[in-house]
């Protein structure tokens, strides 16, 4: 199963994120997945853990891995 979706020359994921709790936690993991090549925007939602990425093609998801473990949490896959 996966959550990429292609519309226009760009690629929509959606990752599942646990423990983050709060507006800071989401800032943290948006910043850190942000600066990952051909990123175009994050979306990070603590309540239900879900943090949907738009980048111009599919992430690395162990590029996307590491950027989560930077920000203190942990990647669980995608949704």
């Amino acid at each position: 199963m996966t959550a990429q979706t292609d519309t226009q020359g760009s690629v929509t994921t959606v990752y599942k994120v646990t423990g983050m709790s709060c507006g800071h936690c989401e800032g943290s993991v948006s910043g850190e997945i942000s600066e990952l090549p051909g990123v175009s925007s994050v979306k990070a939602v603590a309540s239900t853990g879900e943090v949907t990425v738009v980048s111009e093609a599919p992430l690395d998801e162990a590029a996307v891995r590491a950027a989560v473990d930077e920000a203190g949490f942990e990647l669980v896959g995608t949704v």
